[in-house]
């Protein structure tokens, strides 16, 4: 079911307030497929302070033009709150498992500047998240089927293509669009 997008809950609860403002400890549910947006109301519902980050999705299907709002985090639910809250979000059944977060300022700096782009009615894209160092292999363009180790140099991302037996190596600018991890 497709819905429209007043129907969607609010990205964040409550709304007005940054999350940065948000009192408790912050947690992230991963939960069940496709729940993100039932587990926002019903945490709506019970006033826990959550953020749901969402992008908008335009797509035709047989002549007709939809749009909605996807998670832009696919799974994931991010909420802060005390030990009673992190009972009741899991009370609502929709939810895999909790992750606990070490390092509370660090996730709060990391969600503050999607929140802003969202407020200020940016378009976020989900993004593969690549790690310098991991063998990937290309999926796309006149490089496919090629593998190597992607690094970064300054703001571009590098496949580099070895040949081991010389002990040499050389790289190449690649789009993350057009890698996936190996393994």
């Amino acid at each position: 079911m497709v819905l429209k997008l007043e129907e969607n809950p609010p990205i964040t609860w409550p709304q007005s307030t940054q999350i940065s403002d948000f009192a408790g400890t912050w947690r992230v549910a991963h939960t069940k497929s496709r729940n993100e947006k039932a587990l926002a109301w019903q945490m709506q519902k019970k006033d826990i302070s959550y953020f749901l980050p969402m992008t908008k999705k335009v797509y035709r299907k047989k002549g007709r033009t939809f749009r909605s709002l996807l998670p832009l985090f696919t799974g994931y639910v991010f909420f802060c709150g005390d030990e009673d809250d992190r009972v009741e979000v899991l009370r609502t059944n929709r939810v895999a498992n909790i992750i606990e977060v070490e390092d509370q300022p660090r996730l709060v700096a990391e969600l503050t500047p999607i929140h802003l782009a969202l407020d200020k009615g940016e378009q976020l894209l989900p993004h593969k998240y690549i790690k310098t160092g991991q063998q990937c292999r290309v999926t796309a363009g006149p490089l496919v089927g090629t593998e190597g180790i992607v690094v970064r140099a300054g703001e571009r991302t590098r496949l580099v293509l070895q040949v081991d037996i010389l002990g040499q190596a050389t790289s190449v600018e690649i789009a993350t669009d057009m890698i996936e991890l190996i393994g």
